[in-house]
């Protein structure tokens, strides 16, 4: 994932990126998997009803192929089933990765480079035939074809032969380093250890998609089920849709999936003020309904706090997401370190905070990586600025780099209204930065402009807003893009904005890679993630909270550390 938030990638991760992309453990409304609790309802969740979900966004790219994150998201993971999957439930528990078609995590061989699984009896589509090992090659091979652009790019990065494959369109040999021996064994060769391969197996590249189906760019307007729900309707690109259920799915196969409503309907195109009064008030179908898209913003949730049957129905997530200051070491005066260093005490992470909508939304970092086990959090902070900034230290740090009677930088940020990398983050940095003898002058940039200048190689600004959502809860996909030299792209979207390159750094990110215990793993990236906060590269500013609202009739509410949202998968209305 990567940049935005949830949930969305490079979205982060998020979108991810929501990321993307629950409480701290504090999970939302009460409630664990398959249990008797609910959110705004009363009562064990029982199947039946129709689940009415409100959305900004359309569903567009509704093939496997071209989704990003795990399973897709929300409501694509209804209807596609991976390899593996995430554990559906509340807090730290549901970063943990889990089998879904398969019957384990996989078997790796001695070096992780080749990595095994086999599929479990019983799975159908929504046709009823028998789902293969072979089609779930075919389904990742499609996602090489250039006419289904915009999945994740792991695969053919790792996968022998990967990064010269075409597709099946144009090459229907396929590729070799997918091997079928049977039906429900499929084996990788990857052209290097990959200890977290458990991890990449629940993007929905490795959904099944059968050949004889495959209808190439229009297969996203009626993709065969594999979970529980199947497609009945997708209107105008995905802004509507209706599930409903598939009736070859079996409980029997899906530990992870309730599938409680008998329908799921989705509108989108809607305005996030809009999606936010419709659940608040829960009038008729709204009564029912949850959104996956739109979170409460500081003043919906002021409002909302101060109602306690609507804060009763407010879930809160934690995303695996950093928003961050970014240097650039080759732009004067950040080739300093003093002076990244100075920065780093002088920032008032207090306003910081306060400009991102509070506490409520958002926690101070001092830590690259967040702070969850799952990513191998180590806390530290190699530049205490206290609540609300150590100037003095900050000033002593620019005399000694040469600026005794201060200096003028320019801080480079978007004028997207997110609360992230937005002019209210700038401001306040700027007025916590002139006690320290900086000014700040301020260069905001429209959101396509923003992303082309900073993820350029050539045009990277000196000092700018930066964030990163991972594409799943552990210390690679956060520190690797970031800090590994070999990621550097000259030409294209680069993502290692400090152009660190430490051979140091680099073999220690394979050296991780290399194990196949995620905890120890996990506890490796959390060191390293230490080591190289030394360097001053990136300033750590906070990771945001994600609060949304659910319908009154709403029950059984997971958020997983995960994904930090309701899991759509899990939840009730009767």
């Amino acid at each position: 994932m990567r940049q935005p938030s949830v949930i969305s990638r490079r979205v982060a991760a998020a979108a991810v990126g929501l990321v993307l992309a629950a409480g701290a453990a504090a999970c939302g409304p009460e409630d664990s998997k398959g249990g008797d609790g609910s959110s705004g309802a009363e009562g064990k969740p029982q199947k039946g009803g129709t689940l009415t979900v409100l959305n900004s966004n359309p569903q567009q790219d509704f093939d496997p192929a071209r989704l990003y994150t795990s399973g897709g998201g929300n409501v694509p993971s209804l209807v596609f089933r991976t390899l593996t999957t995430r554990n559906r439930e509340d807090g730290a528990e549901g970063a943990k990765v889990v089998p879904d078609l398969a019957t384990d995590l996989g078997t790796p061989s001695k070096d992780a480079t080749v990595w095994t699984y086999t599929l479990k009896d019983g799975l159908k589509y929504e046709d009823g035939t028998a789902i293969t090992s072979a089609d779930i090659k075919y389904g990742i091979e499609r996602s090489f074809a250039a006419e289904l652009s915009g999945g994740a790019p792991y695969l053919r990065d790792w996968l022998i032969g990967g990064a010269d494959y075409q597709g099946p369109y144009k090459d229907k040999k396929g590729l070799d380093s997918i091997e079928v021996p049977d039906a429900k064994t499929i084996v990788f060769h990857l052209n290097k250890p990959e200890g977290e391969f458990p991890y990449l197996a629940t993007q929905t590249q490795t959904t099944p998609v059968p050949e004889a189906g495959d209808k190439g760019t229009k297969y996203e307007e009626h993709p065969v089920s594999s979970g529980p729900y199947k497609v009945v309707s997708n209107e105008n690109d995905g802004e509507r849709l209706i599930l409903e259920r598939n009736p070859h799915w079996s409980a029997g196969t899906d530990e992870e999936r309730k599938a409680y409503p008998d329908r799921i309907d989705v509108r989108s195109g809607l305005d996030s003020a809009v999606i936010n009064q419709r659940l608040s008030a829960s009038q008729g179908a709204d009564a029912a309904a949850v959104t996956t898209d739109t979170n409460l913003g500081p003043a919906e949730l002021a409002k909302v706090t101060g109602d306690k049957k609507l804060a009763d129905r407010v879930g809160t997530g934690h995303f695996g997401y950093t928003n961050y200051i970014a240097f650039n070491p080759k732009v004067k005066p950040f080739d300093n370190p003093k002076v990244r260093q100075a920065i780093s005490y002088a920032v008032d992470r207090s306003s910081v905070v306060n400009a991102a909508g509070g506490s409520s939304l958002a926690e101070p970092a001092t830590t690259y990586l967040p702070n969850q086990k799952s990513f191998g959090y180590t806390p530290y902070d190699h530049f205490p600025a206290g609540r609300t900034g150590n100037a003095e230290k900050a000033r002593e740090l620019l005399k000694e780099a040469g600026y005794a009677k201060g200096l003028t930088v320019t801080l480079t940020h978007s004028n997207d209204k997110d609360f992230e990398t937005s002019p209210e983050i700038a401001t306040a940095l700027q007025a916590a930065l002139k006690k320290a003898g900086i000014t700040v002058e301020l260069q905001g940039l429209e959101s396509n402009d923003y992303s082309d200048t900073t993820q350029s190689a050539t045009k990277e600004p000196g000092f700018f807003l930066a964030h990163w959502g991972a594409d799943w809860p552990s210390g690679g996909p956060f520190l690797a893009p970031i800090f590994d030299g070999r990621q550097i792209v000259e030409d294209g979207a680069n993502f290692n904005s400090g152009f660190l390159n430490d051979p140091a750094v680099n073999k220690e990110i394979d050296e991780i890679n290399k194990l196949t215990d995620l905890s120890a793993a996990a506890e490796r990236w959390g060191a390293l993630d230490k080591k190289i906060g030394e360097q001053a590269l990136t300033v750590p500013l906070f990771h945001p909270v994600y609060k949304r609202l659910v319908g009154q009739d709403i029950k059984n509410v997971v958020i997983s550390d995960w994904t930090g949202v309701l899991d759509i998968s899990q939840v009730a209305v009767k």
